[in-house]
């Protein structure tokens, strides 16, 4: 039987594929993401049809081929209905074996059980996967180009030398890296952003902190242990090796629903801002960095292209720069940044 590729099938969601053309992408998908509910991969993979029933088919064969497993997503479920709370989908090893054995997608090294899969980490995952379906979703709508597999989850960046007893010590990891491009007349912008879902489960001051880790990063250079052998290279940000430009940071943040939820959220960005502009290193460093804040909900609405994200490491609390777009572009007369350029020039 043939088998469409991944990139053919990936950059072309609106056509009808075959129902192993489906089986594989949804294999890549999540081998890439992890975890992800049967509503997540219809959009991405199928957002033309009416119903999920013909994707569901090819997620039930192939959880009896036993390359995949499911589970009930963690939730309230009305009392005695626990059906109602979606199917959360991931690989089994004979799914993760097969993904790496057709060498198509980046080889990662963390594997999903059925006890990590049902851990406090999975709403934090399903949430990250919005973010990046809401990139996907608006980058059709726009004709920019941002696929299924633009974003990777959980991207470690080392910012110190050495080892720590934590990873998270000389590490800052992202929860997805974000590759999009911006199509404008013609004119293709490729773009690296760094996202950052809060959930409202650590403090203001403690995604400060993480914020600033970002400052760190933007700064750390590596050095040879050998003092003797260092060169010129070591004066290179680390960064450098992997970006052409250092990224954008995009703040997205989201809690438990109600009334009280953009009230809540609103006062978190307010935080955010007097925080960061304090911070030593972030204010040395705020000509450098891009970094905005939003909502998810203002994200899936109005796209990242709409006017939602509060631009941190700017104005001051009198004179504070307008809400702007995910490519955070400063108001005329503003100083400019001095990296990254923004594609406005283009």
């Amino acid at each position: 039987m043939s088998i469409q590729t991944e990139p053919e099938l990936l950059h072309r969601p609106q056509r009808a594929l075959s129902f192993h053309a489906v089986a594989k992408s949804a294999l890549d998908l999540l081998y890439q993401h992890r975890l992800m509910t049967t509503d997540q991969i219809a959009r991405l993979l199928t957002p033309a049809a009416h119903s999920s029933s013909y994707l569901r088919r090819q997620l039930v064969e192939l959880e009896e081929g036993g390359l995949v497993q499911r589970l009930r997503a963690q939730g309230k479920a009305s009392p005695g209905h626990g059906f109602n709370r979606p199917y959360v989908w991931f690989l089994t090893e004979s799914g993760v074996d097969a993904v790496e054995q057709a060498a198509e997608i980046s080889p990662r090294r963390y594997r999903v059980t059925p006890e990590s899969a049902a851990s406090a980490r999975q709403a934090h995952t399903l949430a990250v996967n919005e973010v990046g379906i809401a990139f996907v979703e608006h980058a059709r709508r726009l004709g920019h180009d941002c696929t299924p597999l633009s974003w990777k989850p959980e991207v470690a960046h080392r910012i110190r030398d050495g080892q720590r007893a934590r990873f998270e010590d000389d590490h800052v990891i992202s929860d997805a890296v974000l590759h999009y491009v911006h199509v404008h007349r013609g004119a293709r912008t490729m773009l690296n952003v760094f996202i950052e879902l809060d959930r409202a489960t650590m403090t203001a001051a403690e995604l400060a902190k993480k914020v600033s880790a970002y400052g760190r990063l933007y700064e750390f250079v590596p050095q040879h242990p050998d003092r003797a052998r260092r060169s010129a290279a070591s004066t290179r940000p680390a960064w450098q090796y992997t970006y052409p430009a250092f990224p954008r940071l995009l703040i997205v943040l989201d809690g438990a629903p109600g009334p009280t939820l953009a009230k809540r959220l609103a006062d978190r960005t307010e935080d955010l801002y007097t925080l960061t502009r304090v911070d030593p290193r972030l204010s040395r460093l705020a000509g450098n960095l891009a970094v905005g804040v939003t909502t998810l909900q203002q994200l899936k609405e109005h796209g990242p292209f709409g006017r939602i994200f509060t631009p941190l490491l700017r104005g001051t609390p009198e004179q504070r720069h307008p809400p702007t777009d995910m490519l955070l572009r400063r108001p005329a007369g503003a100083a400019p940044a001095r990296h990254p350029p923004t594609p406005a020039s283009r």
